[in-house]
């Protein structure tokens, strides 16, 4: 399995950027996927998550300003990122997982990463 990310870049606080996950050797509408994110000197920490069955779980820090997404026949998912914050600063990555009860379970499968930076 692979996971290509793309997608970030450098905007300004209250812009928007998409981020996009291709995955190979899986199929994502028949698997959980997430993004994490990573700032410098803190924990990588989840951020949004979508199970098989399109249900979607966010950070509460993100929720109503990201949403995760997928385009089954592309075999991609994304998140798209409104409202950005300079917090929102960050390397993100995709992962394949799981989810078991309400609790997403991140797996070895991790995109190479892409950084997103919001400036002030």
């Amino acid at each position: 399995v692979q996971l290509q990310a793309s997608g970030g870049g450098l905007v300004h606080d209250g812009g928007s950027l998409r981020l996009s996950c291709a995955a190979s050797g899986t199929i994502i509408s028949s698997v959980s996927m997430a993004w994490y994110r990573q700032a410098p000197g803190k924990e990588r920490e989840l951020v949004a998550a979508m199970t098989s069955s399109g249900h979607t779980k966010y950070a509460d820090s993100v929720r109503g300003r990201f949403t995760i997404s997928r385009d089954d026949g592309k075999n991609t998912v994304y998140l798209q990122m409104n409202t950005l914050k300079p917090e929102d600063t960050a390397v993100y990555y995709c992962n394949k997982g799981l989810f078991r009860a309400t609790n997403y379970i991140a797996t070895a499968t991790w995109g190479q990463g892409t950084q997103v930076t919001v400036s002030s």
